[in-house]
Parts: C-alpha cells; structure tokens; sequence
C-alpha cells in the first residue's frame, strides 16, 4: 500500500482509460450495425480539452447483421502500472425492441450492461445505482455521445433503444487484486475514467478509489473510519477497533487525499495509522507521505523533541527516523525517551490531521 514511484529521467508515455477503450469499442461495434462491416479503427472525442484519441479495432464480429455487433480493444495504459493494462475491453451492441404497452419502458438513451469480468454495484454510496453495471457516468455519456452522433448521421431512428453490453475476460480475477471488493462492486472491474487519459504514475485512480471508500461507509452509515500508511499498519487498526471491510480506507501514502474529501465529506470519527516514520512526516505536515515527495527534518524533529526534556546527545547520530526512534531507548517502556517521542508526534501528526478537515469530524492518530 505505498504508491508506485516511477522511474528516474525517463518521459512519460501516456495511456487511454478503461472509459475511453469502451467508447472506442462501442463505436465500432455501432458501426458494424449500421454499415455491415467492422473498422480497422475508430477515433472518439475525449471529454476534456476538445481532443481525439485513435484506437485500433483488435477484433469483432456481426454477429446479426442490422442488429447485433461486437468489437474489442485492447487497452493500453501508457507507461503507468496499471493492472487492466493489455486487457481485452469487448462491446457488443444490439438493437432492443421499442418500448409498448406491454413491456417494460426502456430508460432514455442507452441501456447498459455488465458482461463478464464488469462488475455490479452492491453497495450504496457511489454514482451509481446498486444494481447497476460498474460503468462509470463519464464513459456512459461518452459512448453515448459517439453513439448519438452516429445515428443522426446515418438517421437511423432506433437510437434510443440500444443496449451496451461492456465485458473484460478475466476481469473477474483482476477485480479480486482491486478495492473493487471492498467498495461493494463484485464479479468484476469497472469502466472508469474522467479524461479518457492515464497521465502515468499521477495515482489519480488511489485518490479516487479514497474518495468513493469514504462515500460507501457515509451512504452505508458507519461513523468510523481508517486509514491507514501500509498494510500491517491497516490489518492492526481494523484489529484494535474491530472495523468491517468497508470502513477501511485505502489511503497509503495519501493522507492529503483522504483529509481533503473528509472536509467536506465528514465521517464523524476518523483513525489514521501508521508507523513512526510515516507519522512525522505527517506531523512535520506534509500529506504526500511517499519518500520520493516528502523527508523527515531530522534537526526538527531533534528540536521538538528537546522541548519536552528528552536528551537528544545520543540522537544526534540519527540518520533516518527509524534510526531516531531505535536509539531513544526501550519503546515498550511507557517511562523511556523514546515512549514520550512517540507520543509527541503522535500528538502533532493529529493536530495537523485535526486542522485539514471539518470539525464535525474527530482525528485520532495510532502509532505501532
């Protein structure tokens, strides 16, 4: 649980999202329906930025000339390490039949599906309906705009009852190693993306994934949360406090993230966790706790902690902050210098937590 660094003096190459392979997919598969064939490739109008995006067409089918087709992409997210990277995003699209008296009226626009390996909202609090297919709104309305300008293009007058049906073989195994399950999206991934771009290694999906954890407990009505730096840290806090799965916040090396959302998305009790280190980081009040954005003061940290009598002589050789703390002494002995050290960060990292959100939301910072 700590965010992936990139590479030294290497230029970036950017990648597409799930969200932006799906409407390319979808696009072609649309085609296939309306012109018999399938294209080699297909450009989409990206959300942000008035910009295009070209993909090749990997495979498909007509599978019922004039009303069903099929399409795939295969994603390529650039040079972040993103786990759906290479992934198979296959659309097919079919004509539904018109709403009637005796059936059930179809929804405005077009109906969306979950195939295999996309998941299936579970849980309340995300932007979507429980029942529904994991299809973000964003790439909803960009497969959706593709679509449309299709069909005023070719006239054709069926438009409205289309059905969109998204799978990703094998994403039901992939979903498994996300916080999909966690956030209650099961049997598979989900259709993400605002921009349509992976800009690498910017962990835009860790501090969306902190955001929508936190909304889940908020709509599932759980007034204790935590977060976490790492996992040992993580499986000790739900430990001590007893936490379902669903009050564990994904946070990391992100508190800034989660303080942040918190300020305006208050959660009446909120538990940060994490190891010496980490902590005064955070109580030195940096909230990108990462080593390549962020270093302890060590001649601050000295100074701190001589202002509560501890002798600091025998830390002055302390090159690291775990180095600091090991030479204080016996840290299982409440009465040592390195006992009252801890207490003071602990304290310090709470105030800064404390100052970052809302005050209908109590900070609580736990050292192990």
């Amino acid at each position: 649980m700590v965010s992936p660094q990139p590479p030294p003096l290497k230029k970036m190459r950017r990648g597409w999202t799930t969200g932006a392979c799906a409407t390319a997919a979808a696009k072609a598969a649309y085609m296939g329906i309306l012109q018999g064939g399938l294209p080699d490739e297909v450009t989409i109008q990206l959300p942000t930025q008035a910009a295009t995006a070209k993909f090749a067409v990997a495979h498909g089918k007509i599978m019922i000339p004039g009303q069903i087709a099929q399409a795939a992409i295969i994603k390529d997210a650039g040079d972040d390490p993103d786990i759906t990277h290479g992934v198979e995003i296959l659309v097919t699209v079919k004509r539904l039949p018109p709403p009637s008296v005796t059936t059930q009226a179809l929804s405005p626009g077009l109906n969306f599906m979950a195939g295999p390996g996309v998941g299936i909202v579970t849980r309340p609090g995300l932007a979507l309906a429980v029942g529904e297919a994991a299809i973000n709104p964003v790439p909803r309305r960009m497969i959706t705009d593709e679509i449309y300008a299709l069909a005023l293009a070719h006239h054709d007058a069926e438009f409205p009852h289309l059905g969109v049906e998204i799978s990703i073989p094998g994403g039901e195994i992939l979903a498994a190693k996300t916080l999909n399950p966690r956030l209650g999206i099961m049997g598979g991934l989900s259709i993400l993306g605002t921009t349509g771009i992976v800009i690498p290694y910017s962990c835009s999906a860790w501090i969306h994934s902190i955001q929508r954890g936190i909304d889940v407990a908020r709509a599932s009505g759980v007034t204790h949360i935590a977060g976490a730096t790492g996992r040992e840290s993580e499986a000790k806090i739900q430990a001590l406090y007893q936490l379902p799965d669903l009050a564990i916040i994904d946070m990391g090396d992100f508190v800034g993230g989660m303080l942040s959302y918190l300020r305006h998305h208050p959660v009446p009790r909120v538990t940060i966790a994490g190891k010496f280190g980490k902590l005064v980081k955070l109580a030195q009040g940096h909230v990108d706790l990462h080593s390549s954005r962020s270093r302890v003061d060590l001649a601050r940290l000295q100074g701190d902690v001589a202002k509560i009598g501890v002798n600091i002589a025998a830390l002055a050789a302390a090159q690291s902050a775990a180095e600091f703390l090991a030479l204080a002494g016996d840290r299982d002995n409440p009465e040592s210098d390195a006992a009252k050290i801890a207490a003071l960060v602990t304290n310090q990292a709470r105030i800064e937590a404390q100052n970052r959100v809302d005050a209908r939301s109590q900070i609580e910072v736990v050292m192990f």
